[in-house]
Parts: C-alpha cells; sequence; structure tokens
C-alpha cells in the first residue's frame, strides 16, 4: 500500500475508476485536461493504492481567506464502493492531515452532499465539525 500524488498523466487515469463513483458526470477521454487544467489553479489529486491499483482518491488544494486563513479544502474524497471498510479512507484522509499540517495551514474542510450519509458518519468519526451550511444556485 502507498499514498501518492498524481502527476502523471497515466497515474491521474488511474484514479478515474474511483473518483467517477463520486462524480459520474465526468467523461473518461476528458478527465486527464480536466485534472490538468485545475492543477494550475492549484488543485491536487493523492491516491491511495494497493497492488497498483487505486482503492481511494482525494482532490484537494490550498488556498487562504480572511474567514480561516490558510487551508486545505478536500474537493474529492472517495473509497471504491467494493473495497469500503477495509480502513483505506481513514488512511487517505490522516495522510491529508498530515500533509496540512506540514504546509503550514489552519484548518482542513469539505463540504458533504446533504444525502450522503454514510460519508457524513465517517467525518464525524475523524472528529470534523459541521460549522456552516453551504447554499448555491445554479447559473
Amino acid at each position: 500500500m502507498s499514498i501518492q500524488l498524481a502527476e502523471s498523466d497515466f497515474q491521474i487515469l488511474g484514479c478515474f475508476s474511483v473518483i467517477s463513483q463520486l462524480r459520474p458526470h465526468l467523461e473518461q477521454a476528458k478527465f486527464v485536461e480536466q485534472v490538468r487544467y485545475q492543477m494550475k489553479e492549484g488543485y491536487q489529486l493523492v491516491f491511495l493504492q494497493v497492488e497498483g491499483q487505486a482503492m481511494a482518491v482525494a482532490g484537494f488544494r490550498i488556498s487562504r481567506c480572511l474567514a480561516l486563513g490558510k487551508f486545505l479544502y478536500i474537493d474529492d474524497l472517495v473509497v471504491d464502493e467494493l473495497k469500503r471498510s477495509h480502513g483505506y479512507g481513514q488512511q487517505l484522509f490522516q495522510w491529508l492531515i498530515q500533509y496540512a499540517k506540514n504546509h503550514n495551514c489552519e484548518h482542513l474542510s469539505l463540504d458533504s452532499g446533504v444525502q450522503r450519509f454514510a460519508a457524513h458518519r465517517f467525518y464525524l468519526m475523524q472528529r470534523l465539525n459541521i460549522t456552516s451550511h453551504h447554499f448555491s444556485i445554479e447559473l
């Protein structure tokens, strides 16, 4: 088992089968291009692999804002649905916490869809607090 940042196109594409379980609207043919575009804006993709296969994937960025100071924001966090309850999510989440600390972040945060009850249980078990409501409008 290893956890590493996806840097090559091959590694990025290797994350698609897992991340598409969270983001089913993504198209495999455009995935690498989309991730590369987001990387120009600070997005990073990290994956936990076992025997060369991605089991868990997270997309994140480090940013600053007046409310939080420097923070790590998790855009995407998913464990392969066939490999859940093996501790992969917790290991990847702990990696993200350590990465944030190593980069002098003051906070780690994420948004989660209101319907994702299993994810909410996981986040609460990881000692995250519910600190706000997220509002949006489709334009």
